[in-house]
């Protein structure tokens, strides 16, 4: 997809606690009356819209600077009127600013130019890293904190797709997971992870031993 070709204003869905990055796939079950209008409008245009998180000092209002925009890739609409669907990522956006709209959702004015690499296939990192130690690290990571995971999935995955994937799917916290989703280059966000990993298995150690 080129980057020329995507839209400037989109539809936006808030939603605390998730990080949701290009490459990986988002289920969600769509159920409130603005989030049903939202994919009703997505699905009639182009199947995309973004997703960022809200800050949680004002949770309705104010939302993070960068997102993600997805484009529906599955639509099941359910019994009893909700919509179960899967967003794919594309490429990661920076808020530019709030439209006013008459629809029940918000729409945003954003911009793609410091996340371009999003749209590239990159090459395959798996030599320039020591993914088996970093895999044994997420293990231990999610066994800590009682995490259920299918590593055997995890490791089918391109570097790339791996790091993204731990990035959205780890119990951080909304703000470590957004410095994540803002750090532009993988080699960076790689070593962000890890720095967060290190720190949160530090406390849950500390916590043990404090118990």
């Amino acid at each position: 997809m080129n980057i020329n070709n995507l839209p400037k204003n989109i539809s936006v869905f808030p939603l605390s606690d998730v990080v949701f990055f290009p490459k990986t796939i988002l289920p969600l079950n769509i159920f409130e009356k603005r989030y049903i209008q939202l994919v009703n409008d997505s699905m009639k245009d182009q199947r995309l819209f973004g997703m960022i998180q809200p800050k949680k000092e004002r949770r309705d209002q104010d939302v993070y600077e960068v997102g993600c925009l997805g484009k529906i890739i599955n639509f099941n609409e359910t019994g009893d009127g909700r919509f179960l669907i899967n967003l794919s990522g594309i490429i990661r956006f920076r808020v530019k600013k709030e439209l006013n709209s008459n629809k029940l959702y918000r729409k945003f004015e954003v911009d793609y130019s410091d996340f371009v690499s999003d749209l590239e296939l990159q090459k395959n990192n798996k030599n320039n890293h020591s993914e088996k130690n970093f895999l044994k690290k997420i293990k231990f990571f999610f066994n800590k904190n009682n995490y259920s995971v299918e590593f055997n999935e995890l490791e089918k995955l391109n570097f790339d797709q791996l790091i993204s994937a731990i990035c959205m799917i780890s119990p951080f916290s909304p703000e470590e997971k957004q410095k994540l989703i803002e750090t532009i280059k993988l080699d960076e966000r790689l070593r962000v992870l890890e720095e967060i990993i290190n720190f949160n298995i530090l406390d849950i150690q500390k916590n043990k031993t404090i118990q």
